[in-house]
């Protein structure tokens, strides 16, 4: 099962729910964003019916880079109930990721 793909007009829909919703603002450019694909699509698959797991293409969705300060990519960030309460930029690990969502679930 592969992540969402979000959009200016899917997003709000999207987070605003009471299940842990983690968003990567990603680019298809960006070497370091593509490592973390395989990743993303995993936690799809795990997190299936607990969690939504989405990406955001950075590119064709400026206005929400913009709107959730998203200066460098990869960036996640993980909502609850439409807020963000978690942010990491850069490259991480499954496992950090897993933890992070898990606590929320």
């Amino acid at each position: 099962m592969a992540a969402i793909e979000a959009t200016q007009a899917t997003f709000k829909e999207l987070i605003n729910t009471d299940q842990p919703v983690l968003v990567d603002f990603w680019a298809e450019w960006c070497g370091p964003c593509q490592m973390m694909t395989p990743i993303v699509n995993e936690l799809s698959k795990d997190f299936a019916g607990k969690a939504k797991i989405a990406k955001v293409d950075v590119d064709s969705n400026s206005e929400l880079t913009v709107e959730f300060g998203v200066r460098n990519i990869p960036t996640i960030l993980i909502f609850k109930n439409g807020e963000v309460v978690e942010k990491i930029v850069g490259t991480t690990t499954k496992k950090e990721l897993e933890d992070r969502i898990g606590k929320l679930v």
